[in-house]
């Protein structure tokens, strides 16, 4: 932990504390504070050696806004394209999800896919943590740690006194993601160059309910089924089908046009 970081402080000292260190990396970084702060400071002061932050779009689609390090990014693809894992849990249920040792056989059952992936990427431990606003929950702060271990006590409060300053942020760039299905922070996104991506994958939903003649939650079962078998990003796929050199017949098979 960083110096002068002390336990045993209230919520409101506490909530202080994090933003003054989310703060402090805004200035290092030489901007205006974000979610990228956020999850800088996290990883600064928490025992965890990644961060990401994903949004929902849609009750079936997620997009992921930020990660901080390789390892990081590809958990938050992982947890996209299988539709399973900690964040996907916490975005069902509303509260987090603390996974102190990946390899434990009760986790490989509940996450047959994402754990053993996750633990091969270089992941022992897995914390995701919700980011709730008004009735409903926009997005998750997913924390790593390449060590096996819990967080407890006052380290978890304050990963989610971190994740309500992420939530303060996200209201700040965008008021309504608390109360508006769907709504999500458009102008953080394009700050951070991620509106093209959540663009096309958006887009690339709505051409496969069209094309399949099926809902939005089928679409995105199937895009995700597909980008797994191929091993490629939901990001990648969603590319192809936009430029139409992808299709989905009204039976789910994918056809690469030109073949």
């Amino acid at each position: 932990m960083p110096e002068g970081w002390d336990g045993q402080v209230g919520q409101a000292g506490r909530t202080g504390r994090v933003m003054e260190r989310v703060a402090l990396e805004a200035r290092r970084r030489g901007g205006q504070a974000d979610v990228r702060d956020v999850c800088a400071a996290a990883v600064d002061t928490l025992p965890v050696d990644g961060a990401g932050i994903s949004l929902m779009s849609t009750p079936a689609m997620r997009h992921v806004l930020h990660t901080t390090d390789r390892i990081s990014g590809e958990l938050e693809e992982l947890q996209l394209t299988l539709g399973e894992g900690p964040c996907v849990d916490v975005i069902s249920s509303g509260a987090p999800v603390l996974t102190g040792d990946l390899s434990r056989a009760e986790l490989r059952e509940r996450w047959p896919s994402f754990a053993p992936a996750a633990h091969a990427a270089g992941a022992g431990a897995f914390f995701a943590l919700p980011l709730s606003a008004g009735t409903r929950s926009p997005g998750v702060l997913d924390l790593y740690a390449a060590r096996t271990g819990p967080l407890r006590g006052e380290v978890l409060a304050d990963a989610l006194a971190f994740a309500e300053a992420a939530t303060m942020l996200l209201l700040l760039a965008s008021p309504g993601i608390g109360t508006v299905q769907g709504a999500g922070p458009e102008g953080m996104e394009e700050a951070l160059g991620y509106d093209q991506y959540r663009a096309e994958i958006d887009q690339a939903v709505g051409m496969l309910t069209e094309q399949m003649s099926a809902g939005v939650e089928e679409v995105a079962v199937r895009l995700r089924a597909y980008a797994y078998a191929q091993a490629r990003t939901l990001a990648d796929v969603a590319v192809e089908v936009v430029a139409r050199r992808l299709r989905f017949g009204p039976d789910g098979t994918a056809r690469c046009e030109g073949q």
